[in-house]
């Protein structure tokens, strides 16, 4: 099969690893190949039977470094609490971001709202239908436009992110850095070759479902891709080795500490994570990093830091539980105090006295709402 008819010019330095073009008949093979795999094993997915510009805008956001499965639930809730474009536009952030809760990188759920208010206040309420369009939107860049646009209205524009990236460089053997410039420019315009004139949304579609289902990162499903025999990748034995992965980022052990601040009548004291804080727009209890592990730090330095942080005065903390995760590459041991506190705070610190039954309306990190159910729990043992 003649794969390299397409010539490009001899580069040097950074640019010499890029391969040739695939041809015209090789594309025109990929082509006919991948939509009749989608045509037979496509998921059923709550966004797909009825594509709007909406809904497929809040499904590739949602998408956006999360898996397919953990999506899912979170779109339909949220797409029956806010069904289109006004009825985000016109709801409170704080509501967003609790139907947000739990699905993480929370900037997201920040643009998107901040987004669609720009379009009811700019568009009245029309979303775009021109690339250019989208990408003045806040969160909206290339690929994202141009998913929106080739799903939704079938306009004929590529898309490049992680699952087409593996796959399209896997399809041409590209052994030199995916993540360069000069590597993405390259992965782009192959992306925009293999373009069908007609269905370019399910095209696309295609191209991101195999390589999230088949040409996965570690042991690819080589035997069952219907684009096995064009793959070179494939037929050389170099799936492990292409593309060229980063070293992953060392792990970092962190050690916080979370702290119950309750008053006398019940009311427990929750503090609104500031810009550039890593759960920037959520409520959370009182927390704050340590110098050292937990069994090390003294009452006197908590209490320091929560009144620092709060501006709220508390007696000696008691450890109540410890919860172990991980965020990106942070290794986080997480020690939850409780403490008697008074006072109402200073208005900078962004503090508020919440009854345990309203802890529910409030959106909390994944570890504050742990922490919620605590309380809850041991309310209900002592009644």
């Amino acid at each position: 099969m003649n794969r390299e008819v397409v010539r490009r010019p001899r580069q040097s330095g950074a640019h010499a690893a890029l391969p040739a073009l695939p041809d015209n008949l090789w594309r025109q093979q990929l082509r006919r190949r991948l939509l009749r795999w989608f045509a037979r094993h496509a998921r059923e997915l709550p966004w797909r039977p009825s594509p709007g510009l909406y809904a497929t805008w809040v499904s590739e956001i949602m998408l956006q470094q999360t898996q397919v499965a953990t999506v899912v639930p979170y779109y339909r809730r949220f797409l029956a609490r806010f069904p289109d474009v006004r009825a985000l536009a016109a709801a409170d952030e704080q509501e967003v971001l609790r139907h947000w809760e739990g699905l993480g990188y929370y900037r997201r759920a920040r643009h998107l709202h901040a987004a669609a208010r720009q379009v009811v206040a700019q568009h009245q309420g029309c979303l775009p239908t021109s690339l250019e369009q989208w990408q003045t939107l806040p969160g909206i860049g290339r690929y994202t436009a141009g998913a929106i646009l080739s799903i939704a209205l079938d306009q004929r524009h590529p898309i490049l992110e992680a699952n087409t990236v593996r796959l399209l460089s896997r399809l041409v053997a590209l052994t030199a850095d995916p993540g360069t410039g000069s590597s993405q420019e390259f992965l782009w315009g192959f992306a925009a070759a293999l373009l069908p004139w007609r269905r370019c949304g399910d095209f696309n579609q295609a191209l991101m479902e195999l390589g999230s289902t088949l040409c996965t990162p570690r042991a690819p499903g080589c035997s069952r891709c219907p684009l096995a025999t064009l793959c070179p990748t494939c037929t050389r034995g170099l799936q492990d080795q292409i593309p060229r992965r980063k070293p992953r980022a060392a792990s970092v052990a962190v050690h916080e500490a979370a702290v119950i601040v309750q008053r006398a009548d019940g009311r427990v004291l929750l503090r609104r994570c500031q810009a550039g804080e890593r759960w920037e727009g959520l409520w959370d209890f009182p927390r704050v990093e340590l110098s050292a592990a937990a069994d090390r730090v003294t009452a006197a330095e908590l209490c320091g830091k929560v009144a620092a942080l709060t501006g709220i005065v508390i007696d000696a903390p008691q450890p109540l539980a410890t919860f172990r995760h991980g965020v990106t590459h942070h290794r986080i041991t997480l020690t939850c105090y409780q403490a008697a506190g008074r006072g109402r705070g200073t208005r900078r610190s962004a503090v508020r006295w919440v009854a345990l039954d309203d802890l529910a309306a409030y959106p909390l990190p994944v570890t504050g709402r742990r922490i919620s159910r605590l309380l809850q729990e041991d309310r209900a043992e002592r009644a």
